[in-house]
């Protein structure tokens, strides 16, 4: 039995049912919500409220009634063709991690501007860093972006969310008698132990571009290296496997780059390809070292010199000083670092350049007397 026109129904067990439209699957198919009281008025007065809020929804943000989890996951699918294995494991790890336990049962089309930034603050009360937060929230934006094309929104709810603010990162360099120090010892043990420093002191390589540099990618002729790949281990969050390594291409167009090697670093290269068992320069086996274990030698080469709280990724941010302090121009120097844009060199490397802009401050002096 039912009232025509009213999706109401009287069930075989006595109750009535109220049926409403919640929106459109992924697939198109409608979806819908049920109401159930023991009278025809009592259901009929919840299907009105329903009716009303649900329409309501559909008219502002679209007919997308799928969660939020299942669009992840149908998202990621169509991005896994077109992305990067690392940026594809980054986005799934995140999603998983950050996004889906608190959104992810949500529906799209009852995401709003307030839905996003309470998740903004969720983050933040769990103690995330704001430079995290930014790149979680360029994840959920980029869905729902796609979201839109695909007709399940009218509109991203991403409009006018508060983000905090960024800390600029801070680029501590080693002294030059701490670098000094690292260096002597370096030179001292093999190749798959004390090269990794060395390149990273003298070229300002990322410590995955280190563990994938092969041989092939070294031109002692024209003392040149090419830096095309890159060795990570990724989070992948499926089960107890947690992480997997990845050997693949350098993490963005501007990573592969050529970088001329230094007198100091030359001698090294050479020796250690004519003692060379791989085709990999900072492994003693025919795989790469996976960072974790050049890290591990890293640590083990600078307690042995005395450095305390240095890490590997400050090599980098040493060769980066001592080209400024060199005077190198912004231009080459971010090339040479890999940086997408010479503004990225500057915002990490602005106090280190504090005594090059004294030196511009005297010239102008000079000028005016």
């Amino acid at each position: 039995m039912s009232r025509k026109g009213e999706n109401i129904y009287k069930r075989k067990d006595g109750r009535w049912e109220g049926r409403y439209k919640k929106g459109r699957k992924a697939n198109g198919q409608l979806k819908y919500g049920y109401i159930y009281g023991k009278t025809y008025t009592e259901v009929r007065h919840q299907l009105y409220a329903y009716k009303l809020r649900y329409s309501h929804l559909i008219e502002l943000y679209g007919e997308g009634a799928i969660f939020y989890e299942e669009w992840g996951i149908l998202w990621l699918t169509q991005q896994q063709s077109v992305i990067k294995a690392s940026t594809y494991s980054t986005y799934v790890y995140k999603l998983k991690k950050y996004v889906f336990p608190f959104i992810g049962k949500t529906p799209l089309n009852q995401l709003t501007n307030q839905t996003i930034q309470l998740l903004i603050y969720d983050w933040q009360k769990s103690g995330l860093q704001a430079t995290t937060i930014h790149v979680l929230y360029q994840i959920v934006k980029k869905s729902l972006k796609e979201a839109v094309i695909h007709q399940h929104l009218m509109q991203s709810p991403c409009v006018t969310i508060l983000l905090p603010k960024k800390k600029r990162a801070q680029a501590n360099a080693l002294t030059k008698d701490e670098q000094k120090k690292l260096e002597n010892t370096a030179k001292r043990l093999p190749s798959h132990k004390g090269l990794p420093i060395l390149l990273a002191l003298h070229t300002g390589m990322r410590i995955g571009e280190i563990a994938a540099l092969k041989w092939s990618d070294i031109d002692l002729t024209n003392r040149l290296i090419h830096v095309k790949q890159t060795f990570q281990r990724l989070p992948i969050g499926i089960g107890s496997k947690k992480t997997q390594l990845h050997l693949g291409q350098s993490k963005t167009e501007s990573s592969n780059r050529l970088i001329p090697i230094s007198v100091h670093l030359y001698k090294y290269l050479k020796r250690g390809k004519k003692r060379a068992k791989g085709v990999f320069v900072c492994s003693a086996k025919e795989h790469p070292a996976e960072p974790r274990l050049l890290t591990y030698y890293f640590h083990q080469i600078r307690k042995a010199c005395g450095l305390v709280t240095t890490h590997f990724h400050q090599l980098r941010h040493t060769f980066a000083t001592r080209c400024i302090e060199s005077k190198g121009d912004i231009a080459s120097i971010s090339r040479l670092l890999g940086h997408t844009s010479t503004q990225t060199t500057l915002d990490i490397y602005t106090d280190s350049m504090l005594e090059t802009r004294k030196l511009v401050i005297e010239g102008m002096n000079n000028e005016v007397k």
